[in-house]
């Protein structure tokens, strides 16, 4: 079964901890990787840049508009994903729980399972 665990990032939360902290998340990340890719259930990674420097296409009157930002006006963002193949949900929310981010109050790893796949072998 694949999911998807993204994390979700708060500036405002970030930005209040300490030096120290945000080094032990960011630092975290490297471990968990080399553990889901010796597992064989690392399809994928990436992080995402700011939304600041995104833009969103939705439908106004029948016509898709282009306009500078997220979608929605909000505190937390996707910052970043594991694409994971693992065997069961129980086992996409247990790695969700060894993520970093996980652990910090105000952040957190959303877990979705991949419903459909298409273009890339996946």
């Amino acid at each position: 079964m694949k999911f998807l665990l993204m994390m979700q990032s708060n500036p405002e939360v970030w930005e209040s901890l300490p030096e120290e902290v945000r080094n032990e998340v960011m630092g975290g990340h490297g471990p968990f990787m080399k553990a889901i890719q010796e597992s064989g259930e690392m399809i994928g990674t990436n992080a995402l840049a700011d939304p600041a420097n995104s833009v969103s296409v939705r439908g106004r009157g029948g016509v898709p508009v282009v306009t500078d930002g997220p979608y929605l006006e909000a505190k937390e963002y996707m910052g970043g994903y594991y694409l994971v193949d693992c065997e069961s949900r129980e086992r996409a929310v247990e790695l969700a729980k060894q993520i970093p981010d996980s652990r910090i109050d105000g952040l957190g790893v959303e877990v979705r399972q991949i419903m459909f796949s298409a273009g890339a072998d996946m």
